[in-house]
């Protein structure tokens, strides 16, 4: 397994959370993290006009409460568009919900860039994105380093449900799952993220 290693540079302590709802995050090469489209058609345009020229090329949306298939279809056909939509009730995610995130990943050819996008970016998407480094070949913590520092609204909430499914279908041993489970605890006590104020500071602005 290739263990690639995230930025060096460290989002700042503090961060305007509604302005980074819909700011796209470059993970890496092929990988963006963002917010959902805005609910203005105009200002939705702009954004999928600013994420062309960020190459990206194929939307991975994981909302269950809502679509913009038919809204990318009309303003930015030529972009490939996954709806893969579930909860986000702070329980696991299902393994299905995964392996459709995972069937995109095998999808991606060469020049391709997915970007991943939940409601606010939080929680769902950023998990999603988490999982895909996961199977791409990161570490647990290069992974969420990464993700952090494009995103530092991100709080990855489902991050350890991403790395139980990348467990049971690695088939990892059981001493490597125990680490692994390890680096993520330390990660996200070394990593807090107020996300109830996140949340609040987003549904203001909104």
């Amino acid at each position: 397994m290739t263990v690639r290693s995230p930025s060096p540079t460290r989002p700042p302590r503090t961060v305007d959370a509604a302005e980074w709802h819909r700011r796209p995050g470059e993970v890496c090469d092929w990988l963006v993290v963002c917010g959902d489209l805005h609910h203005d058609p105009d200002s939705a345009e702009a954004q999928l006009t600013a994420w062309d020229r960020l190459g990206v090329t194929r939307i991975v949306d994981v909302r269950s409460e809502y679509s913009d298939e038919d809204l990318v279809a009309r303003l930015a056909p030529h972009l490939a568009y996954h709806h893969l939509g579930t909860h986000d009730d702070g329980t696991g995610q299902p393994d299905e919900w995964w392996q459709a995130g995972l069937d995109v990943l095998t999808q991606r050819t060469h020049g391709d860039r997915l970007l991943v996008h939940c409601h606010m970016g939080v929680n769902r998407g950023p998990s999603m994105a988490f999982r895909l480094m996961l199977a791409d070949g990161w570490g647990v913590a290069a992974a969420l380093d990464a993700i952090r520092t494009a995103r530092p609204i991100a709080a990855v909430l489902y991050a350890d449900s991403a790395l139980a499914h990348h467990a049971r279908s690695t088939g990892m041993a059981t001493s490597e799952v125990r680490s692994a489970v390890a680096e993520l605890l330390d990660w996200q006590d070394r990593n807090p993220v107020d996300v109830a104020g996140v949340i609040s500071r987003i549904r203001r602005a909104s």
